[in-house]
């Protein structure tokens, strides 16, 4: 079964690769702008869900060491917790403006 998925992924391949040179012949100067744009898109996404999985991952193994020793600071724990992952949302945000702007 995959051998027969990737011998159809290879025709299909070698069928469409003509195609698509074609079609890129008068495009050029529109895919250096929106490129550099996806490019400055795809950067700040990833690079803030990276902080925000460094963030969370010592906030809340942090939070489910106080939470073990006394369990009143649930609610506290939580807004730090909320806090870290809030730096994805900050990555998401800056890439929504990027794209309409």
């Amino acid at each position: 079964n995959i051998t027969a998925l990737f011998g159809l992924l290879i025709v299909a391949t070698i069928i469409l690769m003509p195609i698509s040179a074609m079609a890129a012949d008068g495009t050029e100067e529109a895919i250096g702008d929106s490129g550099l744009r996806y490019l400055a898109a795809a950067l700040s996404t990833g690079l803030a869900s990276i902080g925000a999985g460094i963030a969370v991952a010592s906030t809340g193994s942090a939070a489910l060491g106080a939470i073990s020793e006394d369990s009143k600071l649930l609610g506290k724990t939580l807004i730090f917790v909320g806090l870290a992952e809030g730096i994805a949302i900050y990555g998401l945000i800056v890439t929504i403006l990027i794209l309409n702007g």
